[in-house]
């Protein structure tokens, strides 16, 4: 690091890694995008004469070799995470990875072993536990408002057709980890305990068109789960719903409830003799966690300079993964999976 200043290298310039990348081009102080990659050089140069970026690489490896960066964003398929984060953290790179982690829990161990050798700091993209509201829910689980848990159910819904690549399960393990790793993670860390057990259910609903090429493939899944401190938990996940971007969360307790998120994008509403009542819906993830995926690229760079664990860990993304793996076992099988006996 030059001058304090924390130089970024953003790998994958698609509508995550891009958000990331105009974040610490802007907005983040003590950091500063000094590259881009992506295989796609249309959208390379498009995005780096946007951020104003000099130095564009279509070879990953190249951005990782850049002696001048000092940290990484990965924002690429699953598949290549943990080639990524290994090859950076061997080069004393610290890591920002965007969920799911990675492909497998050996995966993630390769991840974290690599990491911790380096001594870089290795944070996962949970932006949901730097969102104002989820943080006020957590506390007002810990300040007892409503007693002692008894379930958390969290649901997002997503309003895109899946990426052609998603489509096959081997290449992304499905919504359960492009969609629902952030509730995994929002059960996990409102719990403060790990799965016990679970089961799935799935189905595709929307996407017929790819029934013939790819027959496991879901757009739509609940799972239901224990925990091992006994709380009980609720992941309802889709895909290409269309209406809108929903994300919610219901933590009942033994002495109340509280329930985070909603569909609604601000609180008017129109009433109208031709429209009867209207009201304006969140379309993208982007708009409803803006401030949130600041605050995580911010605390990215703090961790960094203070030389301190991040706040979303490696290890937490690996469970996530477990679970995630162990979703996708249950509904193959069609029997519910124990995590931890």
């Amino acid at each position: 690091m030059k001058n304090g200043i924390v130089c970024i290298g953003v790998i994958g310039s698609g509508r995550a890694g891009m958000i990331h990348a105009k974040n610490f081009a802007t907005s983040v102080k003590y950091a500063k995008v000094e590259a881009l990659s992506d295989s796609y050089e249309e959208y390379l140069l498009k995005n780096a004469k946007e951020l104003d970026v000099n130095k564009i690489y279509t070879d990953y490896n190249d951005l990782i070799n850049d002696e001048n960066i000092d940290a990484i964003v990965i924002a690429t398929p699953t598949i290549l995470h943990r080639d990524i984060a290994v090859k950076a953290a061997n080069k004393g790179k610290h890591i920002l990875c965007e969920k799911p982690m990675a492909m497998n829990p050996e995966e993630c161990d390769d991840m974290i072993t690599a990491a911790r050798r380096n001594k870089v700091n290795l944070q996962i993209g949970f932006m949901r536990r730097f969102d104002r509201s989820f943080i006020e829910a957590k506390q007002r689980i810990l300040n007892g408002e409503i007693g002692d848990l008894v379930s958390v159910k969290s649901l997002t819904h997503g309003p895109s057709s899946p990426q052609p690549w998603q489509y096959d399960i081997a290449k992304s393990n499905g919504p359960l980890a492009e969609v629902n790793s952030h509730d995994i993670d929002t059960l996990r860390w409102y719990t403060e305990s790990e799965f016990k057990e679970l089961y799935a259910i799935a189905g595709n609903y929307r996407c017929p068109q790819v029934k013939t090429e790819f027959p496991d493939f879901y757009d739509n899944v609940l799972l239901t789960a224990t925990f091992t401190n006994g709380v009980q938990g609720l992941i309802d996940g889709a895909v290409f719903v269309q209406y809108g971007y929903d994300s919610r969360v219901e933590i009942l307790g033994t002495k109340g409830v509280i329930f985070v998120g909603g569909l609604e994008g601000n609180s008017v509403v129109t009433c109208s003799v031709q429209n009867g009542m209207n009201r304006s819906i969140i379309n993208s993830w982007r708009n409803l966690f803006k401030d949130a995926y600041l605050n995580e690229d911010i605390e990215f760079i703090h961790s960094i300079l203070e030389s301190r664990e991040p706040l979303a860990t490696g290890m937490d993304g690996k469970r996530a993964v477990e679970v995630v793996n162990a979703g996708n076992q249950s509904i193959l099988l069609k029997k519910p999976i124990q995590l931890i006996s």
